[in-house]
């Protein structure tokens, strides 16, 4: 097997020209439709991580001091779990309203791709 062959021919794939076919345009409206969800997701998601982090900072005492400070701590880390617990289910309906705004869109291409 010549690996220096197969690797010259990634590379000119990588610089050779693209063309603008159908299925191209079929992955950037799938990447369309998902991305929205995609971002809120991983945004929210590290929000609600960081802030159980900090209630379990305050519960432990490694930040404040006395038992307002441990109580406060519980219920900002209680807080933070549940933003943990939501995020799926916000991304699987913000997914699905996504795929619903493209749907038609997606649809007919793939079906004039699948035609030809």
């Amino acid at each position: 097997m010549n690996t220096d062959k197969i690797l010259a021919e990634a590379i000119a794939k990588e610089y050779a020209p693209k063309d603008n076919s159908k299925i191209v345009a079929l992955k950037k409206l799938d990447n369309k439709a998902k991305l929205p969800a995609t971002v809120f997701t991983y945004t929210f998601g590290i929000v609600a991580c960081l802030v159980a982090g900090l209630g379990m900072c305050l519960a432990m005492q490694v930040i404040g001091t006395g038992t307002a400070m441990m109580a406060l701590g519980i219920v900002i880390g209680i807080i933070g779990f549940a933003g943990c617990g939501i995020n799926y289910p916000i991304y699987k309906k913000l997914l699905e309203k996504g795929k619903a705004k493209y749907a038609f869109e997606i649809v007919e291409l793939a079906r004039q791709i699948s035609e030809q």
